[in-house]
């Protein structure tokens, strides 16, 4: 016998008294005979529940741990990520705020009916946000909602420490830490969304999930490579899907939402259903998006190119197999057509620049912009006997990333200008994947999570290319497509990970990572022509996060990360624009370029007061391999730099009362490109929120005022000075007033009505880079039905 307790998993799904769960059955330690012969009928007098009966209904959003003391998220028992109740946080769940304000102890990355395990979490553990050394955040679907999250841009807004840039609206780029595309991580349900197409900076495939599909959203600063290998230096962005609940038991509820913007003239509609019959749960929805010009603020008037259109539908089958495993098979398309890249477009592209130059038009608009993903997972608890873990989580999934594009050239922009090319492109990105989790919890010796993952990619591409396409008899040619036509990237990691108590109030969280990529194709180089090459990158990447108890509601957290990325085919293959309008073409001396690496120290405090709860982190990151173009005899090439990031993170809320708090976060980074002295590109101005809220969680109404404070940004990367995103002199510093307010209503809370009025001074602002301007005064409308 094992000295774990005993749990199934399907005990723990159960909970008929709302916060404690029913008693289960736990078998001690081995024990001698006299030590077992003590209290034989005692332990033969319990068993194990079985899953949920028909009929039984408890609303709960949060599975518990396995390994830990069972609790659900809104009550403060659960243990630690070892299981050790020394260094447990004080028990606060007879706080009288807790109901309309969950404190940090109450918020939890995994243990969701879409991760019971926690591990598929940004964390790949279940771990509190107290307890986690790292600065994190949780957008659960009450804030969603609030937010009125129509787009993945709405969904993520004024969090701390994440920028978010536009290039063209309904393309989203997050910035954490200063830094975006390739060097930030982004999952969906604990799968990489990231691939070997994706761009340098800024790039669009943030937006392409569906808002309404997800149910929380998790957010990690600050370099995960030694849990996720290449990407994630700047921090990892979880979306976690919506699931079933199968603690209503046997039930199909509809879901209707409907959101209207007045700024944008859009309209979002979704509907959905969930439910649970037996050991079987059944989610999934559908959604359409339409979007119109956007009005800008200062009497601008709407701005062209940022309309499009959108649809999206996902579906999830889980299945109970036996007591403790569970069977998850989920499929999602999204698709974007008509998406314009706003920056290319007249009159934005009159700028001027920085450097008083214009460029010259170049409309592109992409069509598709798709996304699908398909997967399945099985999860759950070992037998006792199985002595290398006690969870485990195995996943197989399928993806595509599909873009066509249109673009026309132009010689001049007059207005009445015909283009004088037209290039068609479209290049399809086929992957699938697998990764294997385990966890063990070691008693007194904390808990091992380890694990592997591999995800491989081939690229169909092509382009054409019409000269003149406004004349008769113009016809197509074949030319180099955006990507090698027969590209490939694969990569395999191995990773573990090892929570221990040094200490009744010293936990460590040390993590390591083996990582191997390969990338190959035949791109047609400027000197060489179409050339085979193939190139293969690997890695050790180690972290260690320290979290110390001060009090029981106060915490010192420190740690060392170490980030890794290694070059992608877009990198090292891209026949493409860059810098808005500027031409790459593929290199041979780029082949040379290696792996970004960056070594990132942190120390900061987590309070958990009844009234007051608060992160704050100082952070300072340094690459000793940065990758960055820099120009060697006239052309373009990437190179490995050294660079250095250091910024200061803020987000907490005080309650005032049982229901209000004053709420409010703050962020500034400063970051330079240390080999040449120049500034990082797009790194975000200080800025923050600072607001009111009320919340009534008996009928979920709420009021929500808080303003929108952004510095000024001045500090232009020198390739910045030709790009009309960034406006001359500096991008000025701007502040907006909002208000959100709304209630549910009805015998069961199943209709709610929402009500958003943001920049009510209608301030023209844009954010930092983009090439789409902010909204002004904007009214937007919700309604939703939930049975």
């Amino acid at each position: 016998m094992s000295g774990r307790p005993s749990i199934s998993l399907a005990s723990m799904l159960q909970d008929d008294d709302r916060p404690t769960l029913p008693e289960i059955e736990v078998r001690p330690p081995e024990t001698n005979d006299s030590d077992a012969d003590s209290a034989p009928s005692e332990q033969a007098g319990q068993s194990t529940p079985s899953l949920l009966s028909p009929g039984q209904s408890v609303p709960s959003e949060n599975i518990v741990s396995p390994l830990g003391e069972p609790s659900l998220e809104g009550t403060s028992g659960r243990l630690p990520p070892g299981g050790n109740t020394a260094s447990s946080n004080s028990d606060n769940s007879n706080s009288p705020f807790s109901e309309s304000f969950e404190s940090l102890s109450e918020q939890v990355f995994g243990g969701t009916m879409s991760d019971i395990t926690g591990l598929n979490s940004a964390l790949r553990s279940e771990t509190t946000l107290f307890e986690s050394p790292r600065l994190g955040t949780i957008i659960d679907r009450d804030e969603l909602d609030r937010r009125q999250a129509s787009t993945v841009y709405r969904a993520l807004q004024n969090e701390v420490g994440v920028m978010l840039q536009q290039t063209g609206n309904g393309q989203l780029s997050p910035f954490i830490r200063g830094l975006t595309g390739q060097q930030i991580l982004i999952l969906v349900d604990g799968i990489r969304m990231n691939t070997s197409i994706l761009r340098p900076g800024p790039n669009q495939y943030a937006a392409t999930i569906d808002p309404g599909s997800i149910q929380r959203i998790e957010v990690i600063r600050g370099a995960e490579s030694a849990l996720w290998g290449s990407d994630a230096i700047g921090g990892v962005i979880n979306f976690v899907t919506r699931s079933a609940d199968p603690l209503r038991g046997d039930h199909l509820s509809p879901n209707f939402s409907q959101i209207y913007s007045t700024a944008e003239a859009s309209s979002y509609t979704r509907t959905g259903f969930g439910g649970w019959y037996g050991a079987t749960g059944v989610t999934g929805g559908v959604s359409y998006l339409d979007v119109g010009n956007i009005d800008r603020g200062g009497d601008l008037g709407r701005q062209p190119g940022t309309d499009y259109n959108q649809y999206a539908g996902d579906l999830k089958l889980q299945r109970m197999l036996g007591d403790d495993h569970l069977l998850t098979v989920a499929m999602q398309h999204f698709e974007q057509y008509d998406l314009k890249r706003s920056d290319r477009f007249l009159p934005f592209v009159l700028g001027p620049a920085s450097d008083g130059s214009v460029p010259t038009q170049r409309p592109t608009v992409f069509d598709p912009q798709q996304r699908d993903l398909l997967y399945g997972r099985l999860e759950g608890l070992l037998p006792d006997d199985v002595f290398f873990a006690d969870l485990y989580s195995i996943t197989l999934s399928g993806m595509r990333t599909k873009e066509a594009s249109i673009v026309d050239r132009y010689a001049s922009n007059n207005p009445g200008a015909v283009p004088t090319r037209r290039e068609i492109g479209e290049f399809d990105d086929w992957g699938w994947g697998t990764t294997m989790s385990f966890v063990k919890d070691m008693s007194d010796f904390g808990k091992l999570t380890y694990g592997s993952d591999f995800y491989s990619e081939s690229i169909d591409a092509q382009r054409s290319r019409i000269d003149n396409p406004t004349l008769p008899g113009a016809n197509p040619v074949a030319t180099d497509p955006q990507y090698p036509d027969d590209s490939e990237a694969d990569r395999v990691g191995v990773y573990t990970s090892w929570y221990v108590p040094l200490t009744e109030r010293l936990d460590a969280t040390t993590s390591v990572r083996y990582e191997n990529i390969n990338i190959s194709g035949t791109p047609d180089f400027d000197t060489l022509g179409p050339t085979f090459f193939k190139r293969s990158y690997q890695d050790w990447i180690a972290s260690i996060g320290l979290s110390y108890e001060l009090t029981d509601d106060l915490r010192l957290i420190g740690g060392y990360y170490e980030g890794f990325r290694a070059p992608t085919i877009d990198d090292l293959t891209a026949n493409k624009t860059f810098l808005q309008n500027n031409q790459s073409t593929p290199l041979i001396g780029n082949l040379d370029v290696g792996p970004e690496h960056s070594q990132t120290y942190e120390v900061g405090f987590k309070f958990n007061y009844d009234r007051l709860r608060l992160q704050v982190t100082e952070f300072w990151t340094e690459f000793d391999s940065y990758i960055n173009r820099e120009t060697i005899g006239g052309e373009l090439f990437l190179t490995n730099q050294q660079a250095s990031i250091n910024g200061t993170e803020l987000t907490g809320e005080y309650l005032l009362g049982r229901n209000v708090a004053l709420y409010g976060n703050f962020f500034y980074t400063y970051g330079t490109i240390t080999t040449n002295d120049d500034p990082i590109s797009r790194i975000p101005p200080a800025q923050g929120i600072l607001g009111l809220r009320w919340n009534e969680p008996s009928n979920h109404g709420y009021v929500d005022v808080f303003a929108w404070m952004v510095d000024r940004a001045d500090r232009y990367n020198s390739s910045n000075l030709g790009d009309v995103r960034f406006l001359p002199g500096g991008t000025p510093g701007y502040a907006t007033l909002n208000v959100r307010t709304g209630r549910a209503f009805g015998d069961a809370n199943q209709h709610s009505v929402s009500l958003s009025l943001e920049n009510f001074t209608d301030k023209y602002y844009r954010v930092l880079g983009s090439g789409v301007d902010g909204p002004g005064f904007n009214a937007i409308f919700g309604y939703q039905y939930s049975l």
